[in-house]
């Protein structure tokens, strides 16, 4: 049973799937979205779903540090009930505090890779880091 990792933005939504025992995480892409007008990518979305055969989605839920929830995890929130609505598919969420972070420090420090094209990843590999720590917190698929 593959699961997909997002990390949902106002602009965009960074993808990730796990492998099929649910072992690790891999980076797919990054969706264009337009919070503000309402364009939330539902149709990439599907044909990744489709195409990666996800049966199940975990949303990064952006948690303050000290634990409360802001706006952005209110529209994570909201993402992931459109996500069920629009693809009958359960959805679970993983505290997402400081997983840009974790991404940001991994492409300066380990990969030297420039601003602009960190600018073009960084999400995608947040969304790896989310599905990543989510798949270490509730065990392996084939339990």
């Amino acid at each position: 049973m593959r699961i997909l990792g997002l990390d949902v933005g106002s602009r965009t939504v960074g993808v990730a799937i796990s492998d099929p025992m649910g072992w690790t995480a891999q980076g797919v892409e990054i969706i264009r979205i337009n919070e503000d007008e309402g364009e939330f990518g539902l149709l990439r979305l599907a044909e990744i779903i489709k195409d990666k055969q996800a049966k199940s989605v975990v949303i990064g839920l952006p948690k303050n540090m000290n634990n409360s929830e802001g706006p952005r995890a209110e529209a994570a929130r909201n993402y992931a009930k459109l996500v069920e609505t629009t693809f009958g598919l359960p959805t679970d969420f993983q505290d997402e505090r400081l997983t840009t972070v974790q991404a940001e420090r991994m492409l300066v420090e380990e990969a030297d890779v420039s601003r602009k094209k960190r600018k073009q990843v960084i999400d995608k590999i947040a969304a790896e880091f989310i599905l990543q720590n989510y798949l270490d917190a509730h065990g392996k698929l084939t339990r």
